[in-house]
């Protein structure tokens, strides 16, 4: 026993030191192995598997040819990010591609920012044997035929069995004829996802999903966007369902989303909770649908239509679709009766692991108690707009299954904001790990004002009242948290009103805001105080997305304040955080369609001294970029105009491509601490 204490972990066998770091995912841990030795350099390059190349386009010349084991590659990330990666008329774009082969010979997936076709016809052929393919697009789809992005992938990777076009800007009309001139490789692809995230009123139609599925009859996971609204020429029907269940029955995840459910999530059926129009989906087609796809294991259906007296139809999910682990439904109504003599609707489904019910409008707490109940195994549970469900049902639901939920977000529901939210899932307090709430403040509001009327002239300070009436508590293993505030409202009741300021391993949090600052001539208080996050000791990564807030981006009427007066209103006290990652969406001038960063916004994100990665969703003039420079860990930089139309060329975004260099150039020459 005493030699072993003289073995060092380098003396490990190769195989054994293979296996280890082959476990190690992480890219920044695996490139700190990589530093150890000559050794430990040469195993952790063959083991590395999965890739994301960044840098910039003009110096290919560079490209590493120490990733021989590569089989996951991204190459949508290059900057300048967006720009063509390879100019088709020069010569030696034959071979730069051929370059990346040599460099990256075992690539199987592969992702890539196809701004044109040209793009793929250099490629494809560079790895045949490619399996799975993202492509991604934001730009205009240029004049060319039906399907014509699509051939050069389909004539030369025979092997294709994943296609994901959720981020590839192209017509609806493309994909059929593609798919119908190569059999062999529609016949091959079992996953297909053909959700649109570019646009709010574009879907397939019936026939189009129906050419689809006919010529790819072994899909095991299918995602698409089409019309529901049975006033639209095309909409998706009963007779179009049970087709697409004949066509492919393997089927085991199901997604299909109307495209309304992407205009805005935070839109309100009518007072009653429906919405205007029903859909044309019978109880037999749901019940024909669930009988033909035997193996699903994920059903997603967000229609944004009514659907009516569904809980007999969703009862023969138990019986025909045994697998069943995940279930989303949007605009489905009576879905569970509740508390009955016997369980009922979906409650029957007692396999379901996860769980997301939205705009479901006679949803009650005595159905949220049945579901509970018979669906015993949820460690998921999303609830969107659901206007009858209150506190005392959620809590009651939260306290049944204290076990295993771990995951909720709670959305547009009338009567939980975010403090009857928080107490209605303190019986899970201690386990949840990821949470999304609305930060909607009345019941703080209403309470501050009892308790100043109550205090009158002691001396006993109103918010010291409002902290023992919300006692501070632990969520011990909380490390995600999710948050949608209305534009011009405060984030400070979050940690010093509704108890949610103890989270010792909260290290990630997202923060959307939605609203329109035209309606608002200034914002109400000085900042939004983010600073009041300071008391989370491991918070490093932060999404924030003002990409919902519209506003003035030029000059804004006398009175009003331009979205450069709401950059600061949003971002004064991000300084004070101690963040690595950071992704943040420009507020938008919608008439103009413009998403820039502004003089305030630039000095305040100069500010985050801790800063390693900064990815901004939008533009940037190039003096603005330069106060980046002034962060001194900071090392990964990238403007990306990841939203539909972007700008085509230089002359109407603010960062061209020579901008783009030269900050980049400036970026790197620094000496970085670590």
């Amino acid at each position: 026993m005493a030699a072993l204490n003289h073995v060092h972990f380098h003396d490990l066998p190769d195989l054994i030191l293979f296996k280890i770091f082959s476990f190690v995912t992480d890219t920044r841990t695996r490139n700190s192995i990589s530093l150890v030795c000559l050794k430990w350099h040469l195993l952790e390059r063959s083991t590395r598997t999965s890739l994301a190349l960044r840098g910039n386009i003009r110096d290919l010349f560079l490209l590493p040819t120490c990733f021989q084991a590569v089989t996951n590659l991204d190459l949508s990330l290059l900057s300048p990010w967006g720009h063509p990666l390879l100019d088709y008329s020069s010569t030696d774009s034959i071979l730069f591609a051929q370059l990346f082969r040599q460099a990256f010979p075992s690539v199987v997936s592969l992702t890539i920012y196809a701004r044109n076709p040209l793009i793929l016809y250099l490629f494809a052929p560079q790895w045949p044997n490619l399996r799975h393919v993202k492509l991604i697009r934001w730009h205009q789809r240029l004049s060319i035929p039906l399907g014509f992005d699509f051939l050069p992938l389909f004539e030369h990777c025979l092997s294709l069995s994943s296609l994901d076009l959720s981020h590839f800007y192209c017509w609806t009309e493309d994909l059929p004829p593609a798919l119908k001139t190569y059999p062999k490789v529609a016949a091959s692809i079992s996953y297909l996802n053909i959700l649109i995230t570019y646009s709010y009123t574009e879907g397939y139609k019936s026939h189009e999903l129906l050419a689809i599925t006919s010529a790819c009859p072994n899909l095991r996971q299918f995602l698409a966007t089409c019309l529901f609204d049975h006033r639209l020429v095309g909409f998706v029907g009963d007779e179009t369902l049970l087709s697409l269940a004949s066509n492919c029955p393997r089927l085991s995840l199901l997604h299909l989303v109307d495209a309304t459910s992407l205009s805005n999530a935070r839109a309100n059926p009518d007072g009653e909770g429906y919405a205007t129009e029903d859909a044309r989906i019978s109880h037999a087609t749901l019940a024909g649908l669930c009988a033909g796809l035997p193996l699903l294991e994920e059903l997603i259906l967000d229609v944004c239509h009514n659907v009516r007296g569904t809980g007999s139809a969703l009862e023969v999910l138990h019986s025909k679709c045994p697998r069943l682990k995940s279930l989303k439904l949007g605009h489905f109504h009576e879905i569970c009766r509740g508390l009955d003599s016997q369980l009922n609707g979906i409650a029957l489904c007692s396999r379901l692991e996860s769980l997301s019910i939205k705009n479901s409008a006679d949803l009650t707490d005595s159905s949220l108690i049945a579901i509970s109940l018979g669906c015993p195994r949820l460690t998921k549970f999303v609830v969107h707009g659901c206007k009858r469900i209150t506190e005392i049902g959620f809590r009651k639901f939260s306290s049944i299954l204290k076990r295993t939920l771990i995951d909720v977000k709670i959305s547009c529901c009338e009567h939980l904001n975010a403090v009857c939210s928080l107490r209605a899932l303190e019986p899970i307090r201690g386990q949840i790990q990821q949470l999304h709430i609305d930060c909607v403040w009345k019941s703080v509001q209403r309470l501050e004002g009892d308790l100043n009327q109550i205090a009158g002239n002691k001396s006993i300070q109103p918010e010291k009242r409002l902290d023992n009436k919300f006692s501070s508590r632990t969520w011990a293993k909380l490390h995600y948290l999710s948050l949608w505030i209305s534009a011009g409202e405060l984030l400070s009741p979050l940690t010093s009103s509704v108890g949610l300021n103890d989270c010792p391993v909260l290290d990630e949090i997202q923060i959307r805001f939605e609203g329109d600052c035209r309606q608002q001539s200034w914002p109400s208080m000085h900042a939004f105080e983010l600073s009041s996050l300071e008391c989370y000791p491991r918070l490093s990564k932060m999404k924030l997305d003002c990409g919902g807030t519209i506003g003035y981006a030029l000059t804004a009427p006398y009175g009003y304040a331009d979205l450069s007066l709401w950059e600061r209103f949003y971002l004064k006290g991000i300084g004070n955080l101690n963040l690595t990652e950071l992704d943040y969406w420009p507020p938008q001038d919608t008439e103009i369609n413009h998403r820039a960063l502004s003089l305030p916004a630039a000095g305040l994100l100069a500010q985050c001294g801790t800063l390693r990665k900064l990815f901004i969703h939008g533009t940037a003039n190039e003096h603005l970029m330069m106060f980046l420079l002034e962060i001194p860990t900071l090392r990964d930089v990238q403007l990306r105009e990841d939203y539909y139309p972007a700008s085509e060329n230089d002359f109407i975004s603010e960062m061209r491509v020579r901008s783009c260099c030269r900050f980049e150039d400036a970026l790197n020459r620094r000496k970085i601490p670590d």
